[in-house]
């Protein structure tokens, strides 16, 4: 077992509008994504971030190594409530995350 932050080149997120984020796993190469990929639970995701299975999006972009995960934000971005405009700090909730 390794954490993902250790596997993983990068791991960013970002707002993809408004209404939505977007986190980007990148994988130093295909042997790696393929094994993040296999093992990433989608559901364990989902429940990381507190949203229903249902309402999370899973890209697997095998020709980029790329994983990536966009979800509502629980705020609309610039509201009262938003604690983080730019959505950056929603990555690193994956990086202790267990990969097989």
């Amino acid at each position: 077992m390794a954490r993902l932050g250790d596997l993983a080149d990068k791991l960013r997120a970002k707002n993809a509008g408004p209404f939505w984020l977007t986190i980007d796993v990148f994988c130093p190469d295909a042997e790696i994504y393929q094994r993040v990929s296999r093992s990433l639970d989608t559901a364990a995701v989902a429940a990381l971030y507190g949203v229903p299975t249902q309402v999370l999006k899973r890209f697997d972009i095998a020709a980029l190594n790329v994983v990536k995960i966009s979800m509502p934000r629980p705020n609309v971005q610039g509201s009262r409530e938003d604690r983080d405009m730019h959505a950056s700090q929603w990555a690193w909730l994956l990086a202790d995350l267990e990969i097989d």
